[in-house]
């Protein structure tokens, strides 16, 4: 009987599990929004068209969207009465993207109004944003609906910020149903794209207090780094590409730089000269192959967009993603 007692609340909360990704169909919008993919990749080609970062922008968003209270469009939400965004965690300050979502967002409405949440259009526009600079396709799975409220706080628990170890990286994946493939996948979105100074200058002249600058920086490409935010600066705004080889294409160049010894975030480098770490395998493994890359990557990104849905009844379909309805 104690056993019973036991296996019955674990099935339920299995079976809701279940039932909740169930709800989630690459055919949500068949009949309701037929042309929602053409219509967001119709923005998105006009965005990259005009800003080589778009891509890298949305997909961005929609990590830190998911990683936070679930893929529900809680990141959109501006300041509101009981609602402090999460726009203001200091991990989001300064991100770009909530324009083209805004544009997406007025398009569908126009065509089919109340209908496509804003998390979707997240999932939705990172997939067309990786694919139209060389990337992976992937199957995206449809029927989120949008969060009523914010958390500020939580930004700062589960995204990891551009300065951890990989011991503080790892537990914030695994608690979102990730693994440590997932995690070398996904950090591969940093193939593209741009970062501020301030994410990564700590490394440059004063490694963890050690007056040195981090020993893992490959001694050739430190001077370009030091140059593009000199000590003392005032360069908070200055950006460095993500991918020094190729920053602006999807491609497996990122981990044939961490090799090298030229990752540009700590996080980055971390994953192939952390000594010992089961990472090392993984990065040499996408580093050799970009098929087994852009797999993997597809893979991961259906399982972060599958983190703490609302779906059925549950949130709402906003009409304007900075604010609830």
């Amino acid at each position: 009987m104690s056993f019973l007692r036991f296996i019955f609340p674990l099935f339920f909360l299995i079976s809701i599990f279940v039932a909740s990704n169930a709800q989630l169909s690459a055919t949500f919008y068949a009949t309701t929004c037929p042309n929602v993919t053409e219509i967001v990749r119709g923005v998105m080609q006009q965005a990259q068209s005009t800003d080589v970062r778009a891509g890298a922008k949305i997909i961005r968003l929609h990590f830190h969207d998911c990683f936070v209270n679930g893929c529900d469009g809680s990141l959109l939400l501006d300041n509101a009465a009981g609602i402090e965004s999460e726009k203001d965690a200091a991990s989001n300050v300064g991100a770009g993207g909530f324009d083209i979502v805004d544009d997406i967002k007025t398009a569908l409405e126009n065509v089919c109004p109340g209908v496509v949440s804003c998390a979707d259009i997240l999932a939705l526009a990172s997939e067309i944003g990786v694919a139209l600079v060389g990337g992976p396709t992937w199957q995206v799975l449809l029927g989120r609906r949008d969060s009523l409220t914010a958390n500020r706080s939580g930004v700062d628990s589960d995204i990891p910020t551009p300065f951890e170890s990989l011991d503080v990286m790892r537990p914030q994946f695994t608690n979102k149903g990730m693994d440590i493939t997932d995690l070398v996948a996904l950090s591969g979105a940093h193939t593209f794209g741009r970062a501020r100074c301030g994410t990564f200058q700590q490394r440059l002249f004063n490694f963890s207090g050690s007056g040195s600058p981090d020993p893992t920086i490959n001694s050739t490409y430190l001077p370009t780094l030091q140059a593009t935010c000199p000590q003392g600066g005032n360069n908070g705004n200055t950006f460095e590409n993500l991918d020094k080889t190729t920053p602006d294409n999807f491609d497996n160049d990122y981990y044939i730089n961490l090799q090298n010894q030229e990752g540009l975030l700590q996080t980055d480098q971390e994953l192939f000269s952390t000594s010992g770490s089961d990472t090392i395998a993984i990065v040499n493994r996408y580093a050799s192959s970009q098929s087994q890359f852009f797999d993997d990557f597809a893979s991961s990104m259906i399982k972060l967009g599958n983190i703490g849905v609302l779906t059925g009844t549950n949130g709402e379909i906003r009409t304007d993603c900075k604010r609830v309805n």
